[in-house]
């Protein structure tokens, strides 16, 4: 991906107040506590890693993590754990780009690279972002058709009127949506942590599955879920996101400032990715624990687990903490998956729409699969709808992680703050094995 012309003329460091601001109003919106304790002035930080993390654990992460679980055990446990510290090193890169630069990945790529290759990683995070949506419109309708008895299409058609809560939150100030993904996060996880209790799994057998397991390298099918849960976890418009959202703070120009900045919002996304990780961890655990344990090897459906949750643990309670879990997972992705496609769509094209007229975009783009998938294979057909999303997502996933690397790396653009040689070498080591293990699944798939 050769420079343009335009950007050899580019200055080293890009002050915030050129050009299009990511986000827009919201960009320098929160200020940052210069006194007082060091915890306070972590708090002013916090935040933007929790709606990171809402992209790691979206309803097409359920459906791997439980099709995982129930066919292979723990097996995968490794895989999920694995693709979390993946997720921590490079979202440390994508917080360093953003205050480095003043401008987030799309806006660093679209200033760097030529037309044709910005148009192209534009594109292909486009389908990134619409495979995320995909995930959403599925899980959120399965969520309410369990939890209401609402039928699975009607569900689809209403999950367009999260636009509106969209709406709502962008009036009310990006802190007051930070606190709204934060709660149901909390929400969430105290739903699993019940579940948990409930099925009572065996933590040996968990601590026997921290290393990778040698079927993953041998068996095809295993390989699938792998890459299903890689995409799910590591997620690549997650990269663009994080990069645009941590320019809400009203950081100064200083290196000093720069430097602290990139230190405590690091914390905060590293903190944020182990609570998500728990959270992922758990489902897949769950997964082991209440099918695979009990010969339910192939639970590949949401609306399956939901139903055997129940009889299997021994409580009715379970099934609806279930539901509601599934639900608040679907409302949280619909705010971070709106904000990663403005953020792109701006920084890419300089095409500017609404927050709301982006989201409807983007789930008319959703519904039109979803439900055509509904009408013809039935609702049984949409679990495999969600595990091939979140394999989209692992392809797409090299075309973020190869621009992040490659501009942070930069001397020229990244000035005294480029990232350090060891996390460079790490985010290299971890982009070739994405790399790698997506080109190992289409050979595969080309053999059959």
């Amino acid at each position: 991906m050769p420079p343009s012309s335009s950007a050899q003329a580019l200055p080293q460091a890009i002050r915030p107040d050129e050009g299009t601001l990511s986000l827009g109003a919201a960009h320098g919106s929160i200020n940052i506590s210069k006194t007082g304790s060091a915890f306070r002035r972590f708090l002013s930080f916090a935040g933007p890693g929790y709606l990171v993390a809402t992209g790691y654990m979206d309803p097409g992460n359920w459906a791997t993590a439980i099709a995982g679980g129930s066919a292979f055990g723990m097996a995968l446990l490794s895989v999920a754990i694995l693709s979390s510290l993946m997720a921590i090193v490079l979202q440390a890169l994508s917080t360093r780009l953003a205050f480095a630069t003043g401008r987030d990945l799309a806006q660093n790529c679209s200033d760097t690279l030529s037309v044709p290759a910005r148009l192209g990683l534009w594109l292909t995070m486009e389908l990134a972002i619409v495979a995320t949506d995909l995930a959403e419109v599925i899980g959120t309708a399965i969520g309410l058709e369990l939890l209401t008895g609402l039928p699975l299409a009607a569900g689809v058609v209403l999950t367009t009127l999260d636009a509106l809560l969209v709406l709502a939150f962008m009036r009310f100030g990006f802190r007051k949506l930070e606190a709204f993904v934060v709660t149901l996060l909390v929400l969430i996880a105290s739903c699993f942590a019940v579940e948990l209790m409930l099925a009572r799994p065996d933590m040996a057998q968990i601590s026997r599955f921290l290393l990778p397991s040698a079927g993953l390298f041998t068996n095809p099918a295993m390989l699938y879920v792998a890459l299903g849960i890689l995409g799910a976890t590591v997620m690549p418009h997650n990269l663009y996101l994080h990069s645009g959202i941590v320019l809400t703070r009203a950081v100064g120009r200083s290196q000093a400032d720069k430097k602290a900045a990139i230190r405590l919002s690091t914390l905060d996304s590293t903190i944020a990715l182990l609570f998500a990780l728990l959270i992922n961890t758990s489902i897949l655990i769950l997964a082991a624990a209440a099918f695979n344990a009990h010969g339910h090897v192939e639970v590949a459906e949401l609306a399956d687990a939901y139903r055997l949750i129940a009889p299997l643990l021994g409580s009715a309670l379970a099934a609806k903490l279930f539901a509601i879990a599934l639900i608040a997972c679907g409302l949280n992705s619909t705010l971070t998956a709106t904000l990663a496609g403005q953020i792109v769509m701006e920084g890419f094209v300089k095409l500017k729409l609404s927050p709301v007229r982006r989201r409807l975009l983007t789930r008319l783009v959703a519904i039109i699969p979803a439900v055509g998938v509904i009408l013809i294979g039935g609702a049984g057909a949409t679990n495999r709808l969600l595990v091939f999303s979140q394999v989209i997502l692992s392809m797409t996933l090299p075309f973020a992680v190869v621009p992040l690397v490659w501009l942070t790396a930069s001397a020229n653009r990244m000035g005294s703050l480029k990232a350090p040689r060891m996390a460079t070498a790490a985010a290299i080591v971890i982009s070739m094995a994405i790399i790698a293990l997506n080109a190992k699944l289409v050979f595969d798939a080309i053999l059959g």
